[in-house]
């Protein structure tokens, strides 16, 4: 349990949030959100004890341990991969070295003895027998495999190093965990592994998270940051987005009465609990809409970008035909001898174990690179738009956003260009930042608007939600949902691939997989798990 008496904070004169009194308690899951700066990692920091408030008290319940999930990747460098997990528990790892130095002294003495006996008897307690075996079975969840456990951490990949982190922070059954950005780099696989942990986690949980079906899956609670004050509400993302949306509706038509406005919600309330009953993601332990209060649901003050895809002209029946490729990477087969063809309406998400798979499909049909062996054909009525993994290429300019974009339009007008901007919530002198100075998220909203002037008909999408907040992420998604033409994507964001593709492929080393169905049908499908073998074995 985690109390928060009267907390603030402030940078300068202007306070950030303050008077927040709050309960976080066991058997529940907290997500927060907000816009970007409103203040949700400062909030993790003031609560894990890595920043003071400015005034105010964060409290646990006696004798408590809580876990944060680590931010450095390189603060553990030195240490094997099985030890930075067990470290995760500080006070079982302190007994462990005190331990090791213990029975290491030559002069074993009488006292050292009777220390040792203490320790050993702490030990058990804490179940310190079974501490290697339990960290190795988190580390293989999150797909380290057993034979680089006991690898130092500096030669593990950025992405392995991510999920040690996590490992590090689950391991030991902390009483309250603090996870910040978990899903970060992680494949959807291990994605739902996570969902199902902490789905059966009896403890308290806060998490900050852009992946709105992991808040979904996860969450009994939404913290709102917004208007410079915290609001808590019973119930996962969803359905405090889609109640915010509503009191918009409602607050733009100034007439409606009260007790309508209450009726309509109740009504909303309903169906929205009913619909949750039935979701593959509820557990019996979740109880989502306990004691929620309609009155204090209130619009938003959050910006959505407004992204929207005009195709110039319809497709014709002839999408793309892909005949024989092949793609490898310093010698590493990516993928071999793939076919398919793209029918006018298919909206694909493409899957693989190695995600260079997926970049280098669509870097070669793209035009952008050269496959190994094969060919592919566009129709001729087809236009694409492409978003790539990697942008910086594009920003290594000191061209202002104006002019930057001027550079892929052909209509040159500053009015034309602003407006475009403007929906990608670029206002004022925002248009006159340079293009080499813009943050990961301003960069992907920049190629979006990009994107907007090919008024194409066909969209080819890596990681379309990379850096993105959720604010940009659920606009872009949106506006794909009800995208006429057609769309080829790669993404780590399940809610994404769910609710616009209506298509899988899935590329592997011996062969692909090919399936017309949603992506929530295809992983519980016991015939795709058994194909998913067959191209993955070497």
């Amino acid at each position: 349990m985690i109390t928060v008496n009267n907390l603030g904070i402030q940078f300068g004169k202007k306070p950030l949030f303050q008077d927040v009194n709050l309960k976080f308690t066991p058997g529940n899951c907290y997500g927060i959100i907000g816009a970007n700066g409103a203040g949700k990692s400062t909030l993790m920091r003031i609560l894990s004890g890595q920043l003071a408030p400015t005034h105010g008290t964060v409290t646990q319940g006696p004798g408590e341990r809580m876990s944060v999930l680590e931010q450095d990747h390189f603060k553990f460098d030195d240490f094997t991969v099985l030890d930075t997990v067990l470290m995760g528990h500080t006070i079982l790892w302190d007994i462990m070295k005190e331990k090791e130095a213990l029975y290491a002294k030559e002069d074993f003495s009488d006292a050292d003895g009777i220390r040792a006996s203490e320790l050993e008897e702490k030990f058990a307690e804490l179940e310190g027998w079974n501490a290697e075996s339990d960290a190795a079975a988190l580390l293989s969840g999150l797909g380290i495999k057993e034979d680089r456990h006991y690898m130092l951490m500096r030669d593990m990949s950025a992405n392995e190093k991510v999920r040690v982190l996590l490992a590090k922070a689950l391991f030991g059954n902390p009483d309250n965990l603090l996870l910040d950005e978990p899903t970060n780099d992680l494949d959807l696989e291990t994605v739902a592994w996570l969902e199902q942990y902490l789905s059966n986690f009896e403890n308290t949980v806060l998490v900050v998270s852009h992946d709105r079906h992991f808040l979904d899956s996860v969450c009994t609670h939404t913290l709102d940051i917004d208007y410079n004050r915290m609001q808590l509400f019973a119930g996962n993302y969803s359905f405090w987005y889609q109640s915010s949306q509503l009191a918009l509706r409602q607050q733009q038509q100034q007439n409606k009465k009260a007790e309508e406005k209450r009726k309509e919600l109740m009504e909303f309330i309903q169906r929205f609990s009913a619909n949750v009953a039935k979701s593959k993601q509820t557990t019996s332990r979740k109880k989502m809409l306990e004691k929620l209060n309609v009155e204090e649901i209130q619009a938003s003050s959050r910006r959505y970008p407004g992204i929207i895809f005009t195709p110039s002209r319809e497709p014709g029946n002839k999408i793309l035909e892909v005949k024989g490729l092949t793609a490898s990477v310093d010698g590493e087969l990516l993928f071999k001898d793939v076919n398919f063809q793209i029918e006018k309406g298919d909206k694909v998400a493409f899957l693989s174990h190695d995600p260079r798979a997926m970049t280098a499909l669509f870097e070669i049909i793209s035009g952008n690179r050269k496959a190994d062996e094969g060919t592919y054909e566009w129709g001729q009525t087809i236009t694409t738009a492409y978003l790539p993994l990697d942008n910086s290429a594009f920003f290594n300019t000191d061209l202002n956003l104006v002019d930057w974009l001027c550079q892929f339009s052909d209509d040159s007008s500053e009015i034309y260009l602003k407006g475009f901007l403007g929906k990608m919530l670029f206002s004022g002198d925002d248009v006159l930042k340079k293009a080499s100075v813009l943050s990961g998220g301003e960069k992907m909203r920049c190629m979006i608007a990009r994107m907007m002037l090919r008024d194409a008909n066909t969209m080819v999408l890596d990681s379309p939600t990379n850096h993105l907040d959720l604010e940009s992420i659920q606009a872009f998604n949106n506006t794909l949902q009800s995208f006429k033409g057609n769309i080829l994507m790669a993404s780590h964001d399940h809610e994404f691939i769910q609710t616009v593709c209506n298509r899988i492929i899935e590329l592997g080393p011996n062969g692909i997989i090919d399936k017309l169905m949603d992506y929530d049908d295809y992983i519980t499908d016991e015939r795709v798990m058994e194909a998913r073998e067959k191209i993955y074995n070497h």
